[in-house]
């Protein structure tokens, strides 16, 4: 098993699909247990990854290699690093709290609702092990189908709409994605004679600056768009309105960061000359840093409780991409954890807002006030994940957060002093949103006797909020496991960065053997 175990995590929810599909439609109960069956398995067998994964190895672990289609130099090749293994934790844990959270809110095409949820999470699982660019792109596009349906089939009135430019958009993305893989598939057979998708050999090329700069905007668009990054954030609020609440916490908690995911595993180490170009690190920081303050004011003027959330998302991916283009150890190890950060918070947020919803069928805030009264327990989860979401100490935000102002305050102190605004921002609309939907009195009489937190809301929340303690209070974990393979990127861009600032180097260059010359 030991020697198969990513294909085994990866193809787990794809294996449970298949008899999911001979239940029938009438049987809902065991549809719906089948499918939290599987995800639950599907989180355990990704578990020992944790533990298997050596910290010391900056290098791809638990690599599986077979030919897959050897006349175009496609393989079956994954394996996993510090990196990967965060954020297929992440989607193992949000998939199942994802399937759990449907079992009362989805009640019609229950069958090929959770067939999708499957295939979503085999996508998702693929494109964080992928090691060859042919088999990434192909798990980067399944992923898109089972989405699509999920919002197009049992979202809000606005589905189709949302469902289609959430596609459209996408697909643009990765269509110029491809152009810069194909760019790369080529320039090696120039190279070396040899057609190969494998990211490894491809990163043993010498790419000429030009045809660096003309990749990186390629990969650029089609990883900006799935972030999304101002200003090509414009599909993510519909989506996230339209869709039902735990295709909300899907897209929020890992669908969002294969964007990012893909800027620090393809873009930075495959075109560092790139990367580090002035104009790049200048065009993409005060992108993000634009997109940081721009969805936190947009956030504050949201009548709507769901969109307030999606626009918050925009605003604290910005985090994240300014993070990954500061080129540093403090900013890429800060963007992964603020991935991780953000698909807790942010997926504790769209559970709390799919809670009221199942109960009062709107999302308009002011429909609501004084729901701590009423709702207790509700309030107190709804307060943690508010403050994790707006960096409170002792909670997992702001470890993220004041990792990457860390970062950019090394590279730009103009960077971190806007971007602190940000931050700002951020907690007013979250304070502003629970002072107005939990304190007060019950103004709206349809809210007197809502019913607080039951048990199974409890056990997709209180993991969460647990996770979310633990990264806050002790995330040294989790910077050891980012240490080897973010020094091993920023070598690769900045060969010199640690010796120049006189800092330890992570991964220091192998002494020479001394020859022993024998004597006479």
């Amino acid at each position: 098993m030991d020697s198969h175990i990513l294909s085994i995590v990866l193809f787990t929810p794809l294996a449970g699909m298949f008899p999911l599909m001979f239940i029938p439609k009438e049987n809902k109960t065991l549809i719906k247990v089948w499918a939290n069956v599987v995800m639950v398995i599907g989180f355990l067998v990704s578990l020992p990854l944790w533990w298997r994964l050596d910290r010391s190895n900056a290098d791809f672990q638990l690599v599986e290699r077979a030919n897959w289609i050897p006349s175009i130099g496609a393989q079956y090749h994954i394996g996993i690093d510090g990196i990967s293994l965060l954020m297929v934790l992440l989607t193992t844990v949000i998939g199942l709290i994802s399937v759990f959270s449907s079992w009362s809110a989805i009640e019609d095409r229950l069958k090929e609702y959770y067939c999708f949820f499957l295939l979503l999470q085999t996508g998702m699982l693929g494109v964080f092990m992928a090691l060859d660019f042919f088999l990434f792109y192909v798990f980067w596009e399944v992923m898109l189908v089972p989405m699509y349906f999920i919002i197009g089939v049992w979202g809000g009135p606005r589905k189709l709409y949302a469902a289609i430019k959430f596609f459209l958009y996408t697909l643009f993305g990765s269509v110029l994605m491809l152009l810069g893989i194909l760019t790369l598939y080529f320039h090696h057979y120039n190279q070396f004679g040899v057609y190969t998708f494998d990211i490894l050999a491809l990163m043993k090329m010498t790419v000429p600056l030009y045809i660096q700069k003309w990749v990186f905007w390629g990969f650029f668009l089609g990883f900006a768009i799935k972030v999304p990054m101002f200003p090509f954030h414009t599909w993510l609020p519909d989506a996230h309105v339209e869709a039902p609440t735990a295709g909300s916490v899907i897209l929020a908690g890992v669908l969002l960061k294969m964007g990012t995911y893909g800027f620090i595993r393809f873009s930075l180490p495959l075109l560092p000359d790139a990367s580090k170009d002035s104009t790049t690190i200048k065009v993409i920081a005060w992108l993000s840093i634009i997109g940081i303050v721009y969805g936190a004011l947009v956030s504050l003027m949201q009548k709507d409780w769901k969109k307030l959330v999606a626009y918050s998302s925009v605003s604290h991916l910005g985090f994240c991409t300014l993070g990954i283009i500061a080129l540093n150890p403090n900013g890429l190890s800060g963007s992964i954890i603020q991935q991780v950060n953000h698909g807790i918070s942010t997926g504790m947020l769209f559970l709390i807002v799919g809670i009221v919803y199942e109960r009062r069928h709107t999302r308009e805030i002011s429909e609501y006030g004084g729901l701590s009264n009423v709702m207790p327990r509700y309030a107190i989860i709804f307060c943690i994940a508010m403050l994790s979401s707006a960096g409170m100490p002792l909670l997992n935000g702001f470890i993220g957060e004041f990792t990457i102002l860390q970062g950019a305050y090394e590279v730009s102190k103009l960077w971190a002093a806007v971007t602190v605004s940000g931050i700002v921002l951020g907690a007013a609309y979250l304070l502003w949103l629970y002072q107005r939907t939990m304190f007060g009195p019950i103004t709206n009489p349809k809210n007197e006797k809502l019913q607080d937190l039951n048990l199974r809301e409890y056990a997709y929340l209180l993991p969460l909020v647990a996770w979310a303690f633990w990264i806050g209070i002790y995330p040294k974990p989790y910077f050891e496991i980012l240490e080897k393979p973010v020094a091993k990127i920023v070598k690769r861009i900045q060969p010199d960065y640690y010796r120049v600032r006189n800092l330890p180097d992570p991964l220091p260059e192998p002494r020479p053997v001394a020859q022993v010359v024998p004597t006479p």
